[in-house]
């Protein structure tokens, strides 16, 4: 393989079959630099939309692509595919925040606790 030289043909599908971000990418692109794009290019007027790079997940081959790799360390190679254009899907995914989080766990602490009270010496009633 040549490196960052070779161009891969990618498209993306967002959660409504939608296809975007059709273009030819260098190998040596980052799966980071790709979710950038497609924020910033992200169709107007969708329901779902991702406030940021985090939000968003790239799958190729069943497989969920890693920031820090390039197109090429994922193992995503042209040609792979008849008629040469490989679609990835998009994955929207806001994460939470650690407010949420916790105020969650909170409330899950509450739901299973639960406390006992044993009254000794009572009379019974009856």
């Amino acid at each position: 393989m040549a490196g960052g030289n070779e161009h891969i043909e990618l498209k993306f599908r967002i959660y409504d079959g939608t296809d975007i971000g059709h273009s030819s990418y260098a190998s040596s692109t980052t799966v980071a630099a790709l979710k950038q794009k497609l924020v910033s290019e992200w169709p107007q007027g969708k329901s779902v939309v991702p406030k940021s790079v985090n939000d968003v997940k790239l799958i190729h081959l069943g497989k969920v692509l890693e920031n820090n790799k390039t197109l090429s360390e994922s193992g995503v190679h042209d040609g792979a595919f008849a008629g040469g254009v490989i679609t990835m899907h998009v994955v929207i995914q806001p994460v939470l925040t650690k407010k949420k989080t916790a105020k969650k766990q909170d409330e899950k602490g509450k739901l299973n606790s639960c406390g006992c009270t044993i009254l000794v010496g009572a009379n019974p009633i009856g």
